[in-house]
């Protein structure tokens, strides 16, 4: 043992040996030795903030020294003042430092003001936070989960996303309890989302059926016909499906008919597919078909209906969303074809895309069912097939468009005569008559394009028909079941 730690010894033994008055006063000094201590501390604070409040400039921060902003929320500043020896210097304060919304995280916002060479600063922190919870979706129900019997979860059908993380699905938790399917999802805000599904054993879902061949099938009479081959698959069977097709097809008669397609699994569910026949009239030698497009109009319509009346023939009008009804609905009750030429016959707006064209031609489709009571199969694209002016707003759109018209069970009709009637006014009725008998053939169909919006057309419509008769033609109005006259996709 060292002589130093002698030498302290005697002093710790005596102060463990102090009598109850002695430790009593020994307490009371160090109580208040204390007091002493806490009154200067307080002297100390209070003399400070004097200091800071009558020889600083003074900032007073509005609202919470720690602001919360949402994740892509916005922050707005709560405001501030500042003051020194009454003065109000607010517009002295600098305030630095920048948050970002894009970004969770803290972010300081320093104020700092200088008035007579001395400086104040204060800092307010601002958190970005995420609050919201991830999300689960289901590509199948939502509330129940059917899985093939005798097999297990794939865990296939599911996906979590998250506003801030992004995709979560492959962190989502997965459980089976108690004939429920448990999923949780947590991000790294530590936001939780947890969703149930009713589990059953069973098979809901039915074939996937899908043919080879289109679903609207075009022939001409006497053709041949033969059943489309098909691609067939099932979730639960696999392989082990069973298809069935029924349904007559009679390419000597010109008809509609319909195939059906029916795939089974060993659930006994069922795949229904329906493809469409439509036997065609061959083309008609020798028949003129005399066509109207971009009408009706009232002052030339009527009077071509009236020519056409007095002569006895039928002719087909395709219409726009212009012009009267009632004119619409006279051609129809006396026997004549109701087309289709898009409602606003606008080439900026058909032919932006394929279901810009779709969404213009339901409009008229939709009038003329309306009118007439039927709806009508039978198109003319303004311009034609071959017009190319429909790629400047669109390259490629009229290969698609006459593919897709006849897989939605339409016939679009070109034309090969031109009665050059649109082209301003410039020929009389005589030129546009004469325009139309001098290509006239009685050895194949006469598809005449005109138009009921013009004048002179009206005027040379009796000459055609005069015409026509006296050399042995015959006038035809287009039905659902007339050969195609088509011309060549030139986009």
């Amino acid at each position: 043992m060292s002589n130093r730690y002698k030498k302290m010894r005697p002093y710790r033994t005596k102060s463990k040996n102090l009598n109850a008055l002695q430790k009593k006063r020994l307490v009371e000094v160090r109580f208040r030795q204390l007091l002493v201590f806490i009154l200067l501390l307080v002297v100390g604070v209070c003399f400070l903030s004097f200091y800071k409040m009558v020889f600083l400039p003074r900032i007073v921060l509005e609202g919470d020294r720690v602001v919360e902003v949402e994740y892509l929320g916005k922050y707005k500043e709560p405001g501030y003042l500042s003051s020194y020896q009454g003065e109000n210097i607010t517009s002295k304060v600098k305030v630095s430092g920048d948050v970002n919304t894009n970004k969770i995280g803290e972010y300081p916002i320093v104020y700092q003001v200088k008035c007579d060479g001395k400086v104040s600063t204060k800092t307010r922190i601002v958190k970005v936070v995420d609050r919201k919870k991830p999300k689960i979706s289901f590509v199948n129900d939502s509330k129940k989960l059917y899985i093939c019997p005798n097999t297990k979860y794939l865990f296939d059908d599911y996906y979590a996303s998250d506003n801030y993380d992004g995709d979560l699905t492959n962190v989502v938790k997965v459980k089976e309890e108690d004939s429920r399917m448990r999923y949780e999802v947590s991000d790294s805000s530590g936001n939780k989302t947890i969703k149930y599904r009713d589990v059953l054993y069973k098979d809901v879902e039915g074939p996937t059926l899908t043919l080879d061949g289109p679903l609207n099938v075009m022939l001409v009479q006497g053709d041949s016909f033969s059943d489309s081959t098909y691609q067939v698959d099932d979730n639960c069977s696999g392989d082990d499906v069973k298809v069935s097709i029924s349904g007559d097809v009679d390419t000597s008669k010109v008809g509609e008919y319909e195939r059906i397609y029916k795939a089974k699994d060993k659930y006994g569910n069922v795949t229904k597919v329906v493809q469409k026949v439509v036997v065609m009239e061959p083309s008609k030698q020798g028949v003129i078909y005399l066509t109207f497009d971009d009408g009706p109009r009232a002052g030339t319509t009527d009077i071509i209906l009236n020519v056409l009346k007095e002569k006895g023939v039928k002719a087909t009008f395709f219409v726009t969303n212009s012009g009267p009804d009632d004119l619409i609905k006279r051609a129809y009750d006396e026997g004549h074809s109701i087309g289709l030429h898009t409602a606003s016959h606008d080439y900026s707006v058909v032919y932006q895309s394929v279901d810009s064209y779709f969404n213009d031609l339901k409009q008229v489709s939709d009038r003329v069912e309306k009118i007439t009571g039927e709806k009508s199969w039978l198109i003319r694209f303004p311009g034609g097939s071959s017009n190319t002016i429909s790629k400047k707003y669109s390259p490629g759109i009229m290969s698609t468009l006459t593919k897709e018209v006849l897989n939605r069970g339409y016939r679009y009709y070109d034309w090969n005569i031109d009665s050059r009637d649109a082209e301003g006014g410039k020929y009389s009725a005589d030129e546009i008559a004469s325009f139309v008998t001098s290509h006239l053939s009685h050895d194949r169909v006469n598809m005449v394009l005109m138009h009921d919006i013009k004048v002179n057309t009206k005027d040379a419509i009796g000459k055609i028909i005069d015409y026509g008769i006296s050399n042995g033609y015959r006038f035809e109005a287009i039905t659902p079941y007339t050969d195609m006259v088509i011309q060549r996709v030139n986009n």
